[in-house]
């Protein structure tokens, strides 16, 4: 990995080849997470994203500390390679300087509460009259209706996105999942977005909104549980473990509810990860069924096909963790792998963060910070041949105010003392 220092320019050209959004200035009007995941990526991909922030800062620079007065982990690992100024926009003097700051940028993004923008002054009319080639895209909760009001968290979003329903035990409560598909899932579908509508610009020359809620990206990951709540119409869903069904998709465990069955089975010596999730498709049974001793099931008419098998799926994997329980997981990942069947360890946090392969594929990378000295965060999963990402740190509160109101808005040294003191910045 390249690394520039902390307080360089990240949007300077690389000295290898630009970047793919080279030139696209981003207005970062976001906050906490879904906002600045989609802005991070941008940023990776070469956009000279300016996060304007409250002269307060983002929430996230304090919250979850783990070390005294220094940025957060939470804000250093979701606005690495970005500018940052401070602006009270609720100040006549802060709302002139934003007209300016969005009539100069190609894409703005926001996360704000419902409405919040539109009361600044700043609605669609009168952003697209100040800028009419200006992407404009916001990340609510919900879409217009009834939940529209509604106080959206990650959890939240996944409580009603259909995730939380769908997701642990069939006689235990519903459970979030940790990846944050409500967040940063909902970031990554708004970069899709905004890609889109730049590209789309090229042809028509205008910019457009783009708008992404947060129960509606979580819907779309969600996808194949509407697909199997369509299918319980013409009876239960054999691939699934469940004895009964109702009328809506039950909670599966670690079934895979795909076309090949699969579960996570114990590995030795029991720890809480100790586990590999394994997937018995048709030409891997003969291969299982001798790894676990019991050769003589791959010719047996009643466990021979995967129609003969699927009745009996928690029988199956059983067999197969009385097996896999007296190995270590990597021991079991071997044996597996041997025979080209598929299955992958469960990694805990702490082996992801040290593993080898991860840092060497840069999607764990260690960033030098001006204060905190250094910290790991997730590498770009983007990885693009002719456009590679330097991670550098995320900016101090307010450390390119003077380059952006002085060096590029015109703004003299008086007058940005001025705003200082008065609070606009």
């Amino acid at each position: 990995m390249t690394t520039e220092t902390a307080t360089s320019t990240p949007t300077a050209t690389n000295a290898r080849t630009a970047k793919a959004l080279e030139g696209v200035r981003v207005l970062d009007m976001t906050h906490v997470q879904s906002g600045p995941s989609a802005t991070q990526l941008l940023a990776w991909l070469g956009a000279d994203v300016v996060k304007l922030e409250a002269p307060t800062g983002d929430i996230t620079r304090t919250q979850l500390r783990d070390l005294p007065d220094v940025d957060s982990l939470y804000f250093t690992m979701l606005n690495c390679n970005k500018r940052s100024i401070t602006l009270n926009t609720k100040t006549e003097r802060g709302k002139e300087i934003l007209t300016e700051l969005i009539r100069r940028s190609d894409v703005m993004v926001e996360n704000f509460g419902p409405g919040a923008v539109d009361r600044m002054g700043f609605t669609w009319d009168r952003i697209k009259e100040i800028n009419p080639r200006i992407v404009y895209a916001s990340i609510k909760g919900f879409g217009d209706g009834p939940y529209t009001a509604f106080k959206a968290y990650e959890v939240v979003a996944q409580a009603m996105g259909g995730s939380m329903s769908t997701t642990g035990f069939e006689d235990g409560p519903p459970l979030a999942t940790g990846a944050q598909i409500g967040d940063s899932g909902t970031g990554i579908h708004v970069v899709a977005g905004i890609l889109a509508a730049l590209f789309q610009r090229e042809t028509t020359g205008r910019g457009q909104r783009v708008n992404v809620a947060m129960q509606h990206a979580v819907l779309n990951l969600c996808r194949v549980k509407l697909r199997d709540q369509q299918r319980l119409a013409h009876g239960p869903l054999a691939e699934y473990p469940n004895e009964d069904f109702g009328d809506e998709v039950p909670r599966s465990g670690n079934a895979s509810g795909g076309g090949q069955p699969g579960w996570a089975v114990k590995c030795a010596p029991g720890g809480p990860n100790d586990y590999v999730y394994v997937i018995v498709q048709p030409v891997g049974w003969k291969p299982v069924s001798e790894l676990i001793g019991r050769p003589e099931l791959a010719d047996d008419p009643d466990w021979a096909t995967p129609q003969a098998r699927l009745p009996k799926l928690g029988k199956m994997f059983q067999l197969i963790e009385e097996w896999s329980s007296t190995l270590p997981k990597w021991e079991v990942l071997e044996r597996l792998n041997a025979h080209n069947i598929p299955c992958g360890p469960i990694l805990s946090t702490r082996e992801i963060i040290e593993d080898a392969s991860l840092v060497a594929n840069e999607m764990v990378v260690t960033v030098p910070h001006p204060e905190r000295g250094e910290f790991v965060t997730v590498g770009s999963p983007l990885k693009l041949s002719d456009s590679p990402v330097d991670v550098v740190a995320s900016p101090l509160l307010g450390e390119h105010n003077e380059e952006v109101f002085v060096g590029e808005l015109g703004l003299g040294d008086e007058e940005l003392r001025l705003l200082k003191s008065n609070g606009v910045i």
